[in-house]
């Protein structure tokens, strides 16, 4: 592992044991030199890191800060699993239950999309995700099941990226994203505890292997009030 994503991983792992608290300073640049025993440039490589997934932020002319984590964010400059946006929100209540598991053949949208042939094998998966006490994400995941074998109920109730890139040893490498507002669907409403809101932010991601294969489909839906996606910009 790169010695900046060392230093990432180590830093992001006290944010959330809790051991640097949230609105607490980091050591300086030159401090977590001599800490990591790491060139300056590795440093802000890991501090540029940690701000992109919304661990910390930093504030000209006074140091870097680590952020407090009310809201569930996702980062649009990156593949991340909600198991591992779950791991930064210390002290929040999230549960995921699988309220529906099957194999089916593609149906004709579905093919065309993902250029698959016709009667092509899938998972279908819908998972909600519970946020302190309210169901406020759905999301409806479809996988190729030849691309991903042997996928379970029980691996879907906990990280399926995990069971892709661990179990199966294949490498994840880009998606395809798009988010819009939709009104609410007769789906939505059976699964999401939406209060008064017509509306969810819906995400799609086209998700493909390393070899340029795609192995997923999914609908992301969200309840407008709980989430924020973030994204870094360079020139």
């Amino acid at each position: 592992m790169a010695k900046y994503r060392q230093i990432y991983e180590q830093l992001a792992e006290k944010m959330r044991s809790g051991a640097l608290p949230a609105e607490s300073k980091l050591p300086s640049e030159t401090e977590l030199m001599h800490a990591f025993e790491a060139s300056r440039g590795t440093v802000r490589k890991a501090l540029d890191l940690l701000q992109e997934h919304g661990y910390v932020r930093k504030h000209h002319g006074k140091g870097v800060f680590v952020l407090r984590r009310d809201q569930i964010e996702f980062q649009f400059n990156g593949i991340v699993s909600f198991s591992e946006v779950y791991a930064s929100m210390l002290g929040r209540s999230i549960q995921t239950t699988v309220a529906s598991f099957e194999e089916i053949e593609a149906p004709p949208w579905l093919a065309e999309r993902m250029n698959l042939e016709p009667g092509t094998e899938m998972y279908r998966i819908e998972r909600i995700r519970n946020f302190d006490g309210e169901n406020v994400i759905l999301d409806v995941n479809y996988f190729v099941k030849d691309l991903v074998p042997g996928l379970t109920e029980a691996v879907a109730a906990h990280s399926i990226y995990h069971y892709i890139e661990h179990d199966l040893g294949l490498q994840i490498s880009y998606a395809k994203r798009k988010i819009a507002a939709e009104d609410v669907t007769a789906l939505d409403r059976v699964r999401l505890d939406l209060h008064d809101y017509e509306y969810v932010i819906v995400i799609t991601n086209d998700t493909f292997l390393y070899e340029g294969r795609q192995f997923e489909y999914t609908e992301s839906r969200h309840r407008l009030d709980k989430f924020q996606f973030s994204d870094v910009a360079r020139r």
